[in-house]
């Protein structure tokens, strides 16, 4: 990459001088590219799109990175709450077929901020994957992608991260591999496991909101076929604890042995293809 990256791509925007925007989720892969382009594009603006949904570790990565970056992170909280956006779609929760909240709570807030002048957007998809996902597509912003231009794979990511100190995001310890809302309908029913262990109050948060649907008409599941009643009874974690072990371990035995920085976190960091269908804007 140039010193200056942006330069390259300025010129697609005429006399006009773009703003450069990053959009931070909390995720590894933006907080890494914040990183990449602190020195290379001086005038970047970070910003972070609260949905008050958060989890805390979440919070606190994105604090701690505004701190490497010696620049403030701008909040962008949307104006209407989750809550209010449930009532206006009728109770009707979000899922992978209706992402509302993604189109509400993310990218209306980023649009508004960026408003109509033109705006350069990076976004931290890296060079070793193939994932699309919700970016804006008004005309005045366009997306770039210095990690794939660069080259940049997962274990680059990690070493930027550990290199700055910041290293990777709190939640992986126990065991989430996406950052996003508490009640992410992306998330695997391990990881539902592992929120229901530690954070309980998030998670009957996340059962109630589900209970909830029924009354407007709908039987709706966060993890598609099973409640989370269901899911939190004591033998139903055991067993899916007990299947995620065998998995893991048929997986490790059909695989070359790994360097370290592929099995940091909780989740194993090297197998995130179940991300590829998530919002770019929620989980990068």
């Amino acid at each position: 990459m140039t010193t200056d990256y942006a330069s390259q791509i300025i010129s697609s925007f005429g006399p006009d001088r773009p703003r450069h925007i990053l959009s931070l989720s909390g995720g590894k892969d933006s907080a890494a590219l914040a990183i990449y382009l602190r020195d290379r594009v001086p005038d970047i603006e970070y910003i972070f799109h609260d949905t008050d949904k958060e989890l805390p570790e979440t919070y606190d990565y994105i604090g701690r990175l505004e701190a490497i970056l010696g620049k403030p992170i701008v909040r962008t909280t949307p104006t209407d709450s989750f809550d209010h956006w449930l009532t206006v779609y009728r109770g009707m929760l979000p899922s992978n077929h209706r992402r509302w909240c993604t189109k509400m709570l993310k990218l209306k807030p980023f649009e508004t901020y960026v408003g109509d002048g033109p705006v350069i957007n990076y976004v931290g998809l890296r060079a070793d994957e193939n994932r699309t996902g919700y970016i804006s597509t008004k005309p005045n912003i366009l997306a770039v992608y210095p990690f794939q231009d660069d080259g940049l794979v997962r274990a680059d990511i990690i070493g930027i991260l550990e290199d700055s100190g910041l290293g990777l995001p709190p939640y992986m310890d126990w065991g989430r591999s996406r950052s996003g809302c508490y009640f992410c309908f992306y998330q695997q029913k391990i990881e539902w496991v592992r929120l229901l262990e530690t954070h309980p109050t998030y998670f009957d948060l996340a059962m109630e909101y589900e209970e909830r649907a029924v009354q407007f008409g709908e039987q709706f599941f966060w993890c598609q076929n099973e409640p989370l009643r269901e899911l939190a009874k004591p033998e139903r974690v055991a067993r899916i604890k007990s299947d995620w072990d065998k998995a893991q371990a048929k997986k490790r035995a059909n695989r070359k042995s790994l360097s370290l920085v592929e099995t940091l976190g909780g989740l194993e960091v090297e197998d995130d293809s179940h991300l590829r269908d998530g919002c770019l804007v929620c989980s990068i």
